[in-house]
């Protein structure tokens, strides 16, 4: 679930977050780093709950309208339980290892904040993404599919309450929203009827090293500082750190540790993942400079020898 991109985005804000707190106990850093990233996946799964919650409501009101209690949006199409018997959707509402985990973790969130649900499903109901799939009472799974799939693109994951819900209950989940909604998606697209249920629940890392290479980056860095920061003293006219954007500095200390001390991933695969999370995270022109920076430490590593890479890196 989680690529080293991610990872690199994880280490740097927590560095930031020690940076801004002036509080230096790298135990810390290494509890929060492990907790932000756990996070990640409760994150998750609370977005793909929301689909359980959304077929719950569906056949509540369904239920009701049977009983003349209430009138339903559903009532006018021809197959009114079309939506409910969703072949994608009842794969999560039904998926009983999903509903296992998020009863382990206690993910009872949308139970305890019911108007979130309501919200999502009035705003489903009266699309034109809903009326157009109830307009015919048959579908096949692709079908199926692509109403989940539209329904999350266009309505659940652009959502503002739900991303300013999820912005108040955690912090570091304003970064995470955008990499979470991108792989639901992208699970979304590959899914198939005959899929197993375990599939909704991938594993958080594509490698058991994954969270080894976290601690050591972060680790490496924070213990490294004042070393680092050496390392650029001269590579930049009129070098005064206080002036450096506080994202650019910590970049670059990550850049320069990750190519020192992780053999295994090439420069240019280095280089090329601080650029891009330099494009996303600080200034316009900091890519540009951070890489200015790095090509002449490359440069300077590989002339002293102290560039030593093997084998084929890993994003």
């Amino acid at each position: 679930m989680l690529t080293r991109r991610h990872i690199r985005v994880k280490v740097m804000q927590c560095i930031y977050a020690l940076t801004q707190s002036k509080d230096d106990s790298l135990e810390k850093q290494e509890k929060f780093l492990k907790v932000s990233i756990e996070n990640m996946y409760t994150l998750y799964l609370l977005m793909l709950s929301l689909f359980i919650e959304l077929h719950e409501r569906a056949e509540n009101q369904i239920s009701l309208s049977s009983k003349k209690y209430l009138k339903n949006n559903t009532d006018s199409y021809p197959n009114k339980e079309k939506f409910l018997r969703n072949k994608l959707l009842l794969q999560i509402a039904e998926n009983k290892t999903l509903k296992d985990e998020l009863s382990k973790r206690k993910l009872n969130n949308w139970y305890l904040n019911e108007e979130y649900i309501r919200i999502i499903y009035n705003e489903v109901m009266e699309s034109d993404i809903y009326a157009k799939y109830m307009s015919n009472p048959e579908s096949t799974y692709e079908e199926d599919k692509k109403l989940i799939i539209d329904l999350f693109r266009d309505i659940i994951a652009p959502n503002e309450k739900i991303y300013d819900y999820f912005e108040d209950d955690k912090l570091t989940w304003v970064d995470d929203i955008p990499i979470v909604n991108t792989f639901l998606l992208k699970q979304f697209k590959k899914v198939k009827e005959s899929t197993v249920p375990s599939y909704f629940l991938p594993p958080l890392f594509k490698d058991e090293d994954d969270m080894v290479y976290a601690n050591r980056l972060l680790t490496k860095t924070l213990l490294n500082n004042s070393k680092l920061e050496q390392e650029i003293e001269g590579k930049t006219p009129n070098w005064d750190k206080d002036r450096i954007a506080d994202i650019d500095a910590i970049l670059l200390k990550m850049a320069i540790c990750e190519l020192l001390n992780f053999p295994s991933i090439p420069e240019r695969v280095t280089i090329n993942e601080f650029l891009e999370i330099a494009k996303e995270y600080s200034t316009p022109k900091s890519s540009i400079f951070i890489n200015g920076i790095l090509d002449k430490l490359v440069r300077e590593y590989k002339e002293d020898g102290k560039l030593k890479k093997v084998g084929r890196g890993l994003l």
